[in-house]
């Protein structure tokens, strides 16, 4: 099976291609100089949709109320997969307009898990 995340990272690549043959306007070409001021903008604006719709996947949250008596048993898990998943490609937009494949994202989460594993171990020991 090939690796998840560089499939992953190369189907958002394809998605963002074939808009920008759409539409140019969609993204600018990539690697962004992060210098220029309108490549700074379109970082900041795919981001923020990423965390419009991970606000989308909030909404199928309904019990995190502590004051409320009263619970609702509703929950649509697909949907809630599905802003997910869009939160995802979004931010996976940023990493690739930044020039940043899977192999850097993976060694950089690799690098911060120990981190914080470090920290909550020394915690502990505290």
């Amino acid at each position: 099976m090939r690796d998840a995340l560089k499939t992953m990272f190369e189907l958002r690549q394809e998605f963002m291609e074939q808009l920008r043959a759409n539409d140019p306007k969609s993204y600018p070409p990539w690697p962004v100089d992060v210098a220029v001021r309108e490549n700074q903008q379109a970082l900041r604006e795919t981001t923020l949709r990423g965390v419009e719709e991970l606000f989308e996947a909030l909404q199928h949250l309904k019990n995190w109320k502590t004051h409320r008596a009263d619970t609702n048993e509703n929950f649509d898990r697909e949907a809630f997969l599905e802003e997910m998943v869009d939160a995802v490609n979004y931010f996976f937009a940023v990493l690739i307009l930044l020039g940043i494949d899977e192999r850097e994202f993976y060694d950089s989460y690799i690098r911060k898990h120990q981190i914080i594993m470090e920290r909550l171990e020394n915690k502990t020991k505290s």
